[in-house]
């Protein structure tokens, strides 16, 4: 069964514990599997790299590191808050994930099926 993660990539989060508690950033990358996300200025991390060719330099880099999906909640587009996301069925068929606390759609998962 598919690891399910309640975030998407592009969406704008808010994250609720760790050393980056009360930040807000974007998410860049989703890893279903690890249940963690890369959220974008968030678990900055040092990487010693060696150059590789005679070309390229080496030296210490900064990159965005994983953090728990449990870890953020998403911001609603609308209301500007964090807000836990539920999924409801909208009278033409389309599944689509709702703002809990101002029901608006943020987006839509599955488009509606044709029966011809």
């Amino acid at each position: 069964m598919a690891n399910k993660v309640h975030v998407k990539t592009g969406d704008m989060v808010y994250v609720l514990s760790g050393k980056g508690r009360g930040k807000k950033g974007k998410v860049l990358k989703v890893l279903p599997k690890e249940k963690r996300v890369v959220v974008q200025g968030v678990n900055i991390v040092k990487k010693h790299q060696k150059p590789r060719s005679m070309y390229q330099q080496g030296g210490i880099v900064e990159k965005e590191g994983t953090i728990s999906s449990s870890n953020v909640m998403l911001i609603c587009p609308r209301c500007n808050k964090p807000t836990k996301i539920g999924k409801d069925v909208m009278e033409n068929g389309q599944k689509a994930r709702v703002c809990k606390k101002c029901s608006e759609v943020i987006d839509v998962i599955k488009e509606a099926k044709d029966d011809k």
